[in-house]
């Protein structure tokens, strides 16, 4: 044999002998691809869901109103348990439990393993030594909650692997509880092991070549695939903050509802409405104008977050006034400043009619705070709701307002009617017996009125009665009420007025009647008088049935007497007081005397 052919030979072998390598790698690495992957995925996966189960924790931690609390006693309030209840929807995890440093569970996703207790060595020898516990189980599928979120491939298996973490809690160094998160496994366990033997067979070829390219793919397949759980969790977050938020603004509208709605008053709606603003729209400063009775201007009502509003503005000066619907400056290429809303710094701002029975009853104005012009235009339709709460609370108020002066009002001569009088008569008593003060009623009757209706007709005769019921009105200052009981019969309650000042008082009235003159028709009517009672509390009684008495028995008295004249009840000495107040005495109102 030449040394030609011992080469070949030699060189033959060599190869021959690489190949048997190479073989039997590739049978190692064959046999390899089968064992190895499921043990080293789980070790990586073990890696990976201590990463998650931190996030995990630190999301339910920091959510937690008090999670000391929480843990101990499982009590939490309605938005910490809504969080909770969402959580499973939201990540991974479609179990969890929370326990307290003894290991009883106070609080569970499955609510009937409440007060059950973990009892396995593992909780007291190291989670409660502050060591993240680790467990993986095969489970059937009954064992696992929230199977919608999985993949079609996880549904059709029979046995899941499930990752089960335990994560101490503490506070201040000191150990206050745990967190047990159950997350299914399976799918991520299959893709991986699935990637990592392709990449074993593809590389077994090249030896140690292989393994490391095997363990570099690996290792990138990870990377990828924690980046798009990252995402995908990220998004979930981004839509559970989403619809918290949609959730807290129809909670804050129902509640601003539900005020509005109570409020007793104007002045009382407008502050609950400046309150509830400043939560609902926080990147908004704002105001609120409502129509004056003369509906000539808007009266400036309230304002919020640093805003400011006029005494007065005109409608005209508005463009959402003007316009009928909701202007927003700032939306368009060319805008136009609304008076109201000089001086302008360039900030947007929207201007909202409010509506009400289909009338425009008033002008919600809101304005961006500094910096949040984005928020700010995201927020039309949440202010948009607000306005429509706010247009229906004013409307129910009126309404509510005007049936009540229906209540206690006249028609005919817009005094308080018999009603409202005797309750503000027994409040005006009560009063008087806690504090002391003085308190006169004065009874009044236009004299010969039956003549001026069989005379002039019941127009007149009501002319008549509205320009006694003016003086009477005129003639009231404070808290004094002119009321008409019935027919041509009226009173005055005078809280705060001696016994001199109120037959003074009343000597004016009758006065101030006397010098009014009522045309009716062509023609002025005769001159009209009026027979004045008085009565004093507690004089002449302490219940108002006996001062109305004294006061009509006094009235009485000065009919007998002649009329158009005043009479004090059960007192013949006043008489020449009266007399000497019968002298020219300016009218009430500025008339001149008789």
């Amino acid at each position: 044999m030449t040394q030609d052919n011992r080469g070949a030979v030699n060189h033959r072998l060599k190869w021959i002998g690489i190949s048997m390598l190479l073989i039997s790698l590739t049978i190692g690495c064959g046999w390899g691809i089968y064992k190895l992957p499921a043990p080293l995925v789980d070790r990586m996966l073990k890696v990976d869901i201590f990463k998650q189960a931190e996030l995990w924790k630190r999301r339910v931690v920091l959510h937690l109103e008090d999670p000391e609390s929480a843990l101990k006693t499982g009590v939490i309030d309605a938005h910490d348990a809504e969080f909770l209840a969402a959580m499973p929807e939201a990540s991974d995890v479609y179990r969890f439990k929370l326990l307290d440093s003894n290991g009883r569970v106070t609080w569970s996703t499955r609510p009937t393993e409440v007060g059950s207790v973990e009892n396995r060595d593992f909780f007291r020898s190291d989670v409660a030594r502050g060591m993240i516990h680790y467990i993986r189980e095969v489970v059937p599928l009954s064992e696992i909650d929230g199977l919608d979120l999985h993949t079609d491939n996880i549904l059709n298996a029979t046995q899941h692997h499930v990752a089960e973490v335990f994560m101490p809690v503490a506070k201040n160094g000191r150990f206050i509880g745990a967190i047990e998160f159950f997350t299914d496994i399976s799918d991520l366990r299959t893709t991986f092991i699935s990637r990592l033997r392709i990449s074993l067979t593809v590389l077994s070829g090249i030896a140690l070549l292989a393994l490391v390219a095997v363990s570099f793919a690996s290792y990138r397949a990870n990377r990828l695939q924690l980046r798009a759980l990252q995402k995908q969790s990220a998004k979930e977050r981004d839509l559970m903050e989403d619809q918290l938020r949609l959730a807290r603004e129809v909670r804050l509208l129902g509640e601003l509802n539900e005020w509005l709605q109570s409020s007793r008053s104007l002045d009382e709606l407008f502050d609950m409405v400046s309150r509830f603003m400043t939560h609902i729209l926080p990147e908004a400063e704002g105001s609120v104008y409502v129509y004056s009775n003369s509906r000539n201007v808007l009266d400036g009502c309230a304002s919020w977050n640093g805003g400011t509003h006029k005494a007065h503005i005109h409608p005209e000066g508005c463009w959402g006034l003007r316009r009928g619907r909701t202007y927003e400056y700032g939306a368009f290429e060319i805008d136009f400043i609304c008076e109201h809303a000089e001086p302008h710094d360039g900030r947007p701002y929207f201007c909202f009619p409010i509506l009400a029975h289909g009338e425009t009853v008033g002008l919600l104005h809101l304005r961006a705070l500094e910096g949040t012009d984005e928020a700010f235009h995201t927020s039309k339709k949440l202010a948009q709701l607000s306005a429509e709460q706010i247009s229906m609370a004013i409307a129910n108020v009126r309404m509510r307002d005007q049936l009540h002066d229906q209540s206690v009002r006249d028609p005919l001569t817009g005094l308080f009617n018999r009603r409202h009088m005797l309750e503000t008569l027994r409040k005006s008593i009560n009063r008087s017996q806690h504090t002391g003060a003085p308190l006169s009623l004065i009874a009044v009757d236009v004299d010969h009125f039956k003549k001026f209706n069989d005379t002039h007709g019941h127009d007149a005769g009501d002319m008549v009665l509205r320009a006694v019921g003016a003086a009477l009105e005129q003639g009231c200052d404070r808290d004094e009420v002119a009321c008409r009981i019935g027919g041509e019969e009226f009173m005055l309650i005078l809280p705060d007025n001696t016994s001199d000042d109120a037959i003074t008082r009343a000597e004016q009235l009758r006065q101030a009647v006397e010098a009014v003159s009522v045309r009716y028709g062509e023609k002025s009517l005769p001159r009209i008088t009026i027979s004045v009672g008085v009565s004093h509390y507690p004089a002449h009684g302490t219940m108002p049935q006996d001062l109305m008495r004294a006061a009509d028995d006094a009235l009485y008295a000065a009919k007998d007497k002649g009329r158009n004249q005043v009479q004090v009840a059960g007192s013949g000495s006043d008489a020449q007081q009266i007399s000497q107040l019968k002298k020219p005495i300016k009218a009430v109102g500025g008339k001149s005397t008789a």
